[in-house]
């Protein structure tokens, strides 16, 4: 051994002289090479401390095509979107997706990673509940299986996550609303379900002080998932208490939203910009459905396509042997403010 670290495929490739695409399909099955280049390749292997994870994988777990896909709670759109571009993209890879939803529970969701096990997947793309997981379950389940975390980051948990960034969300949303009128009061749950809600909370106040404003927050009840009956009926007590105290809404998602814009309807409210609008509405995700809400929402969107095609591309580079990264890392993506006509 010469004592040098090799730290994925194409540094083996290179220093043993044999194309990267060669390698790898050694790693697949060994006897699809020619006898001589195998030779080459095993020669190489005991001369540098290099045992890609796709090596153990084949041989001792018997890799499938599967690539398992499991978000929280299904009937969200935006779990709905980004779900279907990654399935899209494993499908064009050669592998098969399949797609488990956790309901918004812990118990599912730790029954879903046990089923993964058992179907042996080559790798997993995992959204987790967040605060509502069992941290320990999905640490010892990304120790064992090839994971990445989308959407959801559980600090200190997997080797990877990739999302969008929480903080560039609220940042922009929070300048956009004060630079065009007055500040905005921040609209949620009080026990939200949604994983990144706190993070955006947090984001707000941060943004506020940032600008020498005060933060105002407005909490409404209600648990899980069903967003819009949550932020409707929440809506509809606080515009009857006179409890937003200006008259600019910034809401934590755009599943709220969606509910807010309906009491604001049943309540005589009209939404919109400028002097002829009692409110103006405004929340973050571009969910499918906010463009043709009435009037159509003005958000912060995700990068849809650039998260679905970083978590699958990680995916893949774990799977050959490409990643293997010696500390955790994450991948945030910007977002893109997108106005319309409810701010």
């Amino acid at each position: 051994m010469t004592g040098h670290k090799i730290r994925n495929m194409e540094e083996f490739a290179a220093v043993s002289g044999i194309s990267r695409p060669t390698v790898s399909k050694y790693f697949q099955d060994p006897e699809s090479v020619r006898s001589t280049t195998r030779k080459r390749i095993e020669t190489a292997l005991e001369q540098y401390d290099f045992r890609p994870n796709i090596f153990a994988v084949n041989q001792n777990r018997k890799l499938t095509k599967i690539v398992g896909v499991v978000v929280p709670y299904l009937s969200d759109p935006f779990f709905a979107e980004i779900a279907r571009k990654i399935e899209r993209r494993c499908i064009d890879a050669g592998f098969w997706p399949i797609l488990f939803s956790a309901h918004g529970e812990q118990k599912l969701e730790n029954a879903i990673l046990e089923s993964l096990r058992v179907l042996k997947p080559a790798g997993v793309l995992l959204a987790p509940l967040g605060r509502v997981s069992d941290r320990k379950a999905i640490k010892a389940f990304c120790e064992d299986v090839p994971t990445v975390l989308f959407d959801s980051n559980i600090e200190g948990v997997g080797q990877v996550f990739v999302g969008s960034d929480n903080n560039d969300f609220v940042t922009q949303s929070v300048d956009y609303l004060v630079r065009t009128g007055s500040a905005p009061v921040w609209f949620e749950m009080s026990n939200p379900a949604n994983p990144n809600a706190n993070k955006r909370r947090t984001a707000y106040i941060h943004n506020m002080e940032r600008l020498g404003l005060e933060p105002l927050i407005v909490k409404i009840a209600g648990e899980g998932w069903d967003f819009e009956r949550i932020g409707y009926e929440g809506a509809i007590k606080a515009i009857r208490e006179k409890a937003f105290p200006t008259n600019t809404i910034l809401c934590s998602n755009d599943r709220l939203a969606v509910g807010l814009l309906t009491a604001c309807f049943e309540e005589g409210l009209s939404v919109g910009y400028g002097a002829d609008h009692a409110l103006r509405v405004m929340s973050h995700d571009d969910h499918p459905v906010s463009r043709f809400t009435c009037p159509p929402l003005t958000t912060v969107a995700h990068d849809y396509d650039a998260v679905s095609n970083k978590a699958v591309e990680v995916l893949f580079q774990m799977l050959e042997g490409d990643r293997a990264p010696e500390t955790r890392e994450e991948f945030l993506f910007p977002t893109k403010l997108v106005l319309r006509k409810s701010a």
